[in-house]
């Protein structure tokens, strides 16, 4: 530990509190479980789509006897800005992280900042147990790891499970590499019904990114149909609605599911061969099927079952709603974007209490929800994420596809001309205004309509947006020569095995700057 993050660890903890007591689970109250999958559609889950071709019967229940909020949104259409946000409770120009690290493309040199305070954080001071078990995403070198933000422990894939170098983490040290992806959605459930048997006794908080249904998909031998090998994304929802299930399980057999809040919920919404549940774009897109993801939340004794609340709210509001359960008071020398909607999950009728929530589409704050109404200030773009032609999609070839060698999942992958959500509707443009309240698919802008609606929401927008830094580029590790006129930008197949990210394989070594 270098000795700049050594003091911007004690600054950090010595706003939140002088030290960190040992409370028992009786003096805190309940324990958390949240969560996280990676490119999970609205239409995913069965629940919140009558029309949805997956099967998802343990999330299903667990809406059932719980809350399910229909219109729940995360603050970009990608993996790392999201997972910031849903830690901290900070939009990402706040927290800094508004683009995804990836080693093999140059991207080594940010993450989320140490100064930077995590749900894990807050809850130690009340003497939570915390582990994270999965993807992380904010940043694969010191000082950005998992340990640096609050977790006693981690195990997981730094980054996305398509980044070379693909390899599993313990703590800091890599364990494994390559790595079978088959296990990791098994895998990542059993370290978490390990760590919930081990710390029974006092309070804890899991935080259970999946790396599924990123790309590449994968799945275990049991839930595997190579009879049907045109539905791959099916079995690795059905897997992952089990995994869930046995963390359920878990919680029911060691007697803890009364002081347990569960939440499930996803980064974004999904990529080629998911569904959105009808609504307009996917991942990497600031349309709602982009940015509107399946919330559920259980907590039996204070949440009652079959709550469904239709009004707008995001992940900046899981970090409040977390501390105000565990009664941790927030930090107050930063703004928290977020508030405890706690309320929202005993109450079908009970509004947000967001004036607005935003997206933001790379550095750009890009729209915003109020009530029934978005307003698309920014161009929102197409609605599928590649922009190729038809005949292009059919031909595309992925550069992160799964090899046999690093990269080890089923071949039979997601085309890219598997779009997964609505391509239709009036074209893009600035100032689009929808009434989602009937128009969820984001068909028709109103904008014409309805002018002191998007006066009114332009003007909150404005005030957000005042708040947006300028953002320096980091510093690229880009190890190859600039490609040549007409040549494509190649990724760095990295060879894995430790924490280091400048190894290529001999084959690419000709590209490398001399």
């Amino acid at each position: 530990m270098t000795f700049a993050k050594l003091i911007s660890r004690i600054l950090v903890f010595g706003i939140l509190a002088t030290q960190l007591p040992v409370f028992s689970q009786e003096e805190t109250g309940y324990n958390i479980v949240l969560i996280f999958a990676d490119d999970m559609g609205y239409g995913e889950v069965g629940s919140f789509d009558p029309d949805s071709r997956f099967n998802t019967p343990r999330l299903d229940r667990l809406a059932e006897e719980g809350a399910k909020l229909t219109r729940f949104y995360v603050p970009t259409p990608y993996c790392g800005p999201s997972r910031g946000t849903i830690l901290t409770g900070r939009y990402p120009f706040r927290h800094t992280v508004v683009g995804n690290p990836s080693p093999d493309s140059g991207q080594n040199n940010f993450g989320l900042p140490p100064s930077e305070v995590t749900i894990a954080e807050l809850l130690k001071t009340k003497g939570y147990a915390t582990a994270a078990y999965g993807k992380w995403h904010l940043g694969h070198r010191e000082p950005w790891l998992p340990r640096s933000q609050g977790f006693d422990e981690y195990y997981g894939i730094l980054y996305s499970n398509d980044m070379y170098p693909v390899q599993l983490v313990r703590d800091e040290e890599v364990v494994e590499y390559p790595v079978a992806q088959s296990k990791l959605s098994q895998l990542y459930t059993d370290l978490t019904i390990d760590f919930i048997e081990r710390k029974k006794d006092q309070p804890f908080f899991v935080y259970l990114p999946h790396a599924m249904p990123h790309k590449p998909l994968a799945v275990s031998d049991d839930f595997y149909t190579p009879d049907t090998p045109g539905n791959l994304y099916e079995d690795v929802i059905a897997e992952l609605d089990h995994c869930v299930g046995q963390v359920l399980d878990a919680l029911d057999r060691l007697n803890l599911a009364e002081k347990t809040l569960v939440i499930f919920t996803s980064d974004n919404g999904p990529n080629q061969g998911g569904s959105t549940g009808g609504l307009r774009g996917m991942k990497g897109r600031v349309w709602d099927g982009g940015m509107r993801v399946p919330f559920i939340a259980r907590l039996p004794g204070v949440i009652q079952p079959g709550i469904v609340n239709h009004h707008p709210a995001a992940t900046v509001d899981i970090l409040p709603t977390l501390s105000a359960l565990a009664g941790v008071e927030l930090p107050n020398d930063r703004t928290i974007d977020g508030t405890n909607i706690l309320p929202m999950f005993k109450n079908n009728n009970q509004p947000s209490p967001n004036e607005a929530v935003f997206g933001m589409r790379g550095e750009d704050l890009a729209c915003i929800w109020s009530g029934k109404w978005k307003l698309h200030v920014l161009d929102p773009g197409r609605s599928d994420m590649r922009g190729l032609s038809e005949e292009e999609a059919i031909n595309w070839v992925d550069p992160r596809a799964p090899d046999g060698v690093s990269i080890i999942a089923p071949f039979e992958q997601a085309k890219a001309y598997e779009i997964p959500g609505l391509i239709t509707g009036d074209a893009p443009k600035p100032m689009m205004l929808f009434d989602l309240s009937t128009d969820p698919g984001e068909q028709h802008d109103l904008s014409d309509e309805f002018p002191e609606v998007v006066d009114r929401l332009k003007g909150i927008y404005d005030r957000m947006n005042a708040q947006v830094p300028d953002f320096t580029a980091p510093e690229s590790d880009y190890l190859f020569r600039d490609p040549e006129p007409g040549e494509s930008r190649q990724l760095m197949h990295l060879i894995g095995g430790e924490l280091r990210y400048d190894q290529v394989p001999e084959w690419q070594k000709p590209l490398l700057k001399d």
